[in-house]
C-alpha cells in the first residue's frame, strides 16, 4: 500500500470528521480506512488521531501532517489535472465554500449549470455564511459576497453587488414612504442578524459621508430569504442583497428606497489560496462562472 493511498485515507477521515462518515462519503469501508489510518501512523511513528468511541480529534501531530498533506495531495492532483486538461479531459472533485444565501438565490444555478456541463467533475459543495479558512480546511475554492480585504488569497470578481432598501406598498401606504435614511429610525424594520450590520444600517449622508441609522422592529432572523419574506408580508422595511430583491422589485411586490443613500457595492468573488500551479479543474470552474455571470449580465 502506497504512502499517497494512505495519506488520501486520512484526509478523507479528518474532513468528514469521523470514520464512519468519511466510509460513507467515499464508499470504502470503516474497516478499511481505520487500517490505512493506522499503517500511516506506523510508518510515521506518531499518532495522528486521537480515538475514542465519541470523540474525534487530531493530535498536534495530526494537525501539522493534515495541513501539509492536503498541500501535496492538491499539488499531485494538479499535476494529473494538467496532463488531463492537454488531452481534452478534466475531472476530479472539488472543494468549494458558499454562503447559504449565495446557493438559495437564483444565482446559485450558475453551480448547477457546471455539474451539468462537466459531469467528469465533482461538487464537493460546503454552504457556510463564515469566512472559512481555504488552507486550513482544505478547501479548493470559496465564493465570497462581501468588499474584499487584502489577504492572502488570489480573488477574482464575477459579478457586482449592491444591497437594496425596500418595502412592501401596503407598508408603505401605512406608514409612509421614507425621505431619508434617518426617518427608518421611527419606522418599523426587518433586522437580518446574518448581516454584519444588525440593527445599525450605513448610508450615505447629504454630503457624501457614511452615517449609521439605528433601526428596530418585529422581527430579528439571522436569513436574507426570511427577511425578504417578512418584508414581502409588510412586516418592515428591509435591506436585501440585489440579486434576492431584484425579482420582487420587478414584480411590484416591493419598493426600493433611498437608492441614493446605499453605500458602494462591493462584489461577488471566486477565491482560492496562493499555489505554485491552480489545478485545472478549479481553472475550468472559475472561467465558467465569470462567463455565467457576464452572459447574466448582458442578459
Amino acid at each position: 500500500m502506497d504512502t499517497l493511498t494512505r495519506m488520501r485515507a486520512f484526509i478523507d477521515v479528518v474532513e468528514a470528521e469521523g470514520f464512519s462518515a468519511a466510509a460513507r462519503k467515499i464508499g470504502r469501508s470503516k474497516a478499511l480506512l481505520s487500517k490505512y489510518v493506522r499503517e500511516l501512523e506506523d510508518e510515521l511513528g506518531a499518532l495522528l488521531l486521537n480515538r475514542t468511541t465519541r470523540q474525534f480529534s487530531l493530535t498536534e501531530a495530526g494537525h501539522t501532517y493534515y495541513r501539509r498533506a492536503t498541500e501535496i495531495i492538491r499539488e499531485v492532483d494538479s499535476l494529473a489535472d494538467d496532463v488531463r486538461e492537454s488531452s481534452g479531459d478534466v475531472r476530479g472533485r472539488i472543494k468549494l465554500s458558499a454562503p447559504r444565501t449565495f446557493a438559495d438565490a437564483p444565482i446559485g444555478q450558475c453551480l448547477i449549470d457546471f455539474a451539468k456541463a462537466h459531469p467528469d467533475i465533482v461538487l464537493d459543495i460546503h454552504l457556510d455564511d463564515r469566512f472559512v479558512d481555504l488552507v486550513e480546511e482544505g478547501f479548493d475554492l470559496a465564493i465570497r459576497i462581501s468588499r474584499l480585504e487584502s489577504s492572502s488569497l488570489i480573488a477574482r470578481r464575477l459579478a457586482p453587488f449592491s444591497v437594496r432598501v425596500c418595502g412592501s406598498p401596503e407598508l408603505i401606504e401605512k406608514h409612509g414612504r421614507p425621505a431619508r435614511p434617518q426617518d427608518l429610525a421611527g419606522m418599523p424594520c426587518i433586522i437580518d442578524t446574518n448581516g454584519r450590520w444588525l440593527s445599525n444600517w450605513p448610508f450615505l449622508g447629504e454630503n457624501g459621508e457614511t452615517i449609521t441609522v439605528s433601526v428596530s422592529g418585529q422581527m430579528e432572523v439571522n436569513s436574507p430569504l426570511a427577511t425578504r419574506a417578512a418584508a414581502l408580508a409588510g412586516l418592515g422595511f428591509a435591506i436585501l442583497p440585489d440579486f434576492i430583491a431584484a425579482a420582487d422589485i420587478e414584480g411590484g411586490r416591493l419598493v426600493p428606497l433611498l437608492d441614493d443613500h446605499i453605500l458602494p457595492g462591493g462584489g461577488i468573488f471566486a477565491v482560492y489560496p496562493h499555489r505554485r500551479y491552480l489545478p485545472a479543474k478549479v481553472r475550468v470552474l472559475v472561467d465558467f462562472l465569470a462567463q455565467w455571470f457576464k452572459a447574466r449580465d448582458q442578459g
